[in-house]
Protein backbone atom coordinates (compact mmCIF):
# COMPACT_ATOMS: atom_id res chain seq x y z
CA UNK A 1 0.00 0.00 0.00
CA UNK A 2 2.82 2.36 1.08
CA UNK A 3 4.07 1.65 -2.68
CA UNK A 4 0.76 2.70 -4.31
CA UNK A 5 0.37 5.58 -2.09
CA UNK A 6 4.77 7.00 -3.43
CA UNK A 7 3.69 5.55 -6.84
CA UNK A 8 0.35 8.26 -6.79
CA UNK A 9 2.19 10.92 -4.92
CA UNK A 10 5.06 10.69 -7.61
CA UNK A 11 2.89 11.09 -10.26
CA UNK A 12 1.17 14.53 -8.86
CA UNK A 13 4.75 15.99 -8.35
CA UNK A 14 4.57 17.83 -11.72
CA UNK A 15 1.26 18.92 -11.69
CA UNK A 16 1.53 20.68 -8.10
CA UNK A 17 4.87 22.09 -9.27
CA UNK A 18 2.67 23.92 -12.04
CA UNK A 19 -0.58 24.71 -10.37
CA UNK A 20 -1.84 28.43 -10.16
CA UNK A 21 -3.13 29.94 -7.15
CA UNK A 22 -5.89 27.80 -7.77
CA UNK A 23 -4.55 24.84 -8.03
CA UNK A 24 -5.34 24.50 -11.64
CA UNK A 25 -2.23 22.68 -13.91
CA UNK A 26 -0.52 25.35 -16.34
CA UNK A 27 -2.86 24.71 -18.94
CA UNK A 28 -1.79 23.90 -22.83
CA UNK A 29 -4.90 23.63 -24.53
CA UNK A 30 -8.43 24.96 -24.27
CA UNK A 31 -11.27 23.07 -26.18
CA UNK A 32 -15.00 25.28 -26.76
CA UNK A 33 -18.14 23.31 -26.76
CA UNK A 34 -20.39 25.89 -28.30
CA UNK A 35 -23.59 23.67 -28.09
CA UNK A 36 -22.53 22.40 -24.96
CA UNK A 37 -21.82 26.60 -23.67
CA UNK A 38 -18.38 24.88 -21.82
CA UNK A 39 -15.25 25.79 -22.23
CA UNK A 40 -12.43 22.96 -21.01
CA UNK A 41 -9.29 23.80 -19.81
CA UNK A 42 -6.62 20.67 -20.46
CA UNK A 43 -2.88 19.82 -19.28
CA UNK A 44 -1.31 16.91 -20.91
CA UNK A 45 -4.50 15.76 -22.77
CA UNK A 46 -6.45 15.88 -19.67
CA UNK A 47 -9.45 18.13 -19.11
CA UNK A 48 -8.43 19.93 -15.54
CA UNK A 49 -11.28 22.47 -15.37
CA UNK A 50 -14.63 23.18 -17.13
CA UNK A 51 -16.48 26.36 -17.12
CA UNK A 52 -20.05 26.03 -17.93
CA UNK A 53 -22.90 28.72 -18.90
CA UNK A 54 -20.22 30.73 -21.73
CA UNK A 55 -21.96 33.10 -23.61
CA UNK A 56 -21.55 33.36 -27.39
CA UNK A 57 -22.57 36.13 -30.02
CA UNK A 58 -26.78 35.97 -30.67
CA UNK A 59 -26.15 33.72 -33.67
CA UNK A 60 -24.30 30.89 -31.89
CA UNK A 61 -25.01 28.17 -34.66
CA UNK A 62 -22.53 27.72 -37.11
CA UNK A 63 -18.67 29.06 -37.97
CA UNK A 64 -18.39 32.87 -38.27
CA UNK A 65 -17.50 33.61 -41.84
CA UNK A 66 -18.19 37.57 -41.54
CA UNK A 67 -18.10 40.52 -39.72
CA UNK A 68 -21.19 41.45 -38.10
CA UNK A 69 -22.47 37.78 -38.58
CA UNK A 70 -22.98 37.44 -34.61
CA UNK A 71 -21.22 34.13 -35.02
CA UNK A 72 -18.59 32.97 -32.51
CA UNK A 73 -15.71 30.79 -34.92
CA UNK A 74 -15.17 27.33 -35.19
CA UNK A 75 -11.74 25.56 -36.01
CA UNK A 76 -8.23 24.94 -34.47
CA UNK A 77 -6.99 28.26 -33.74
CA UNK A 78 -4.77 30.33 -30.54
CA UNK A 79 -4.25 32.12 -27.93
CA UNK A 80 -2.35 34.88 -28.99
CA UNK A 81 -2.18 37.70 -26.73
CA UNK A 82 -4.10 39.06 -23.54
CA UNK A 83 -5.10 42.14 -23.11
CA UNK A 84 -5.69 43.24 -19.39
CA UNK A 85 -7.32 46.77 -20.24
CA UNK A 86 -10.20 46.03 -22.49
CA UNK A 87 -13.31 47.34 -22.03
CA UNK A 88 -14.25 43.68 -20.30
CA UNK A 89 -12.57 42.25 -17.33
CA UNK A 90 -9.61 40.84 -18.58
CA UNK A 91 -9.27 39.41 -22.91
CA UNK A 92 -7.69 37.09 -24.23
CA UNK A 93 -7.46 37.05 -28.43
CA UNK A 94 -7.96 34.29 -30.56
CA UNK A 95 -6.64 34.30 -33.77
CA UNK A 96 -9.40 34.01 -36.05
CA UNK A 97 -9.42 34.87 -39.14
CA UNK A 98 -7.16 32.10 -40.17
CA UNK A 99 -5.98 32.08 -43.94
CA UNK A 100 -8.05 30.04 -44.80
CA UNK A 101 -11.56 32.20 -43.08
CA UNK A 102 -9.74 35.07 -44.58
CA UNK A 103 -9.85 33.33 -48.14
CA UNK A 104 -13.71 32.16 -47.62
CA UNK A 105 -14.67 35.55 -46.93
CA UNK A 106 -12.97 37.15 -49.78
CA UNK A 107 -14.28 34.41 -52.26
CA UNK A 108 -17.92 35.81 -50.91
CA UNK A 109 -16.98 39.54 -51.23
CA UNK A 110 -16.74 39.74 -48.08
CA UNK A 111 -14.71 40.67 -44.61
CA UNK A 112 -14.08 37.98 -41.93
CA UNK A 113 -14.49 40.28 -39.48
CA UNK A 114 -11.96 39.80 -36.63
CA UNK A 115 -11.01 41.31 -32.66
CA UNK A 116 -12.15 37.92 -30.92
CA UNK A 117 -11.90 37.19 -27.42
CA UNK A 118 -12.35 35.09 -24.45
CA UNK A 119 -12.82 37.74 -21.88
CA UNK A 120 -15.05 38.31 -19.13
CA UNK A 121 -18.29 40.84 -18.32
CA UNK A 122 -18.41 44.08 -19.72
CA UNK A 123 -16.67 46.91 -16.83
CA UNK A 124 -19.88 49.01 -17.00
CA UNK A 125 -22.09 45.75 -16.32
CA UNK A 126 -23.34 46.97 -13.08
CA UNK A 127 -24.99 43.80 -11.64
CA UNK A 128 -22.95 41.05 -9.35
CA UNK A 129 -24.44 37.93 -12.17
CA UNK A 130 -23.14 37.90 -15.68
CA UNK A 131 -24.82 39.42 -18.44
CA UNK A 132 -27.98 37.37 -19.82
CA UNK A 133 -28.02 35.22 -22.67
CA UNK A 134 -25.72 35.20 -25.94
CA UNK A 135 -24.66 39.05 -26.28
CA UNK A 136 -21.30 39.27 -27.82
CA UNK A 137 -20.85 39.60 -31.72
CA UNK A 138 -18.86 36.63 -31.73
CA UNK A 139 -16.22 36.51 -28.53
CA UNK A 140 -16.89 33.39 -26.13
CA UNK A 141 -18.42 35.50 -22.90
CA UNK A 142 -17.57 34.30 -19.19
CA UNK A 143 -18.12 35.47 -15.60
CA UNK A 144 -14.95 37.59 -14.03
CA UNK A 145 -13.98 34.70 -11.86
CA UNK A 146 -13.68 32.38 -14.85
CA UNK A 147 -11.88 34.72 -16.99
CA UNK A 148 -9.36 35.11 -13.75
CA UNK A 149 -8.75 31.65 -13.52
CA UNK A 150 -8.25 31.36 -17.31
CA UNK A 151 -6.05 34.49 -17.61
CA UNK A 152 -4.04 32.86 -14.77
CA UNK A 153 -4.02 29.58 -16.65
CA UNK A 154 -3.08 30.31 -20.66
CA UNK A 155 -0.62 31.44 -22.04
CA UNK A 156 -0.26 33.09 -25.34
CA UNK A 157 0.36 30.61 -27.61
CA UNK A 158 -2.17 28.03 -26.28
CA UNK A 159 -4.16 26.16 -28.87
CA UNK A 160 -7.46 26.62 -28.56
CA UNK A 161 -9.82 24.52 -30.67
CA UNK A 162 -13.66 25.82 -31.18
CA UNK A 163 -16.22 22.94 -31.73
CA UNK A 164 -20.06 23.30 -33.01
Amino acid sequence: MRLLALAVLGSLIPWAASCDAQGVPDVDQIVVYKSARELVLLSHGRAVYTIRDIHLGPQPSGAKHFQGDGRTPEGHYTIDFGNPDSSYHLALHISYPSANDVAYAEAQGRAPGGDIFIHGQPNDWPHASPVPGDWTAGCIALANSDIELVWQSVADGTPIDIEP
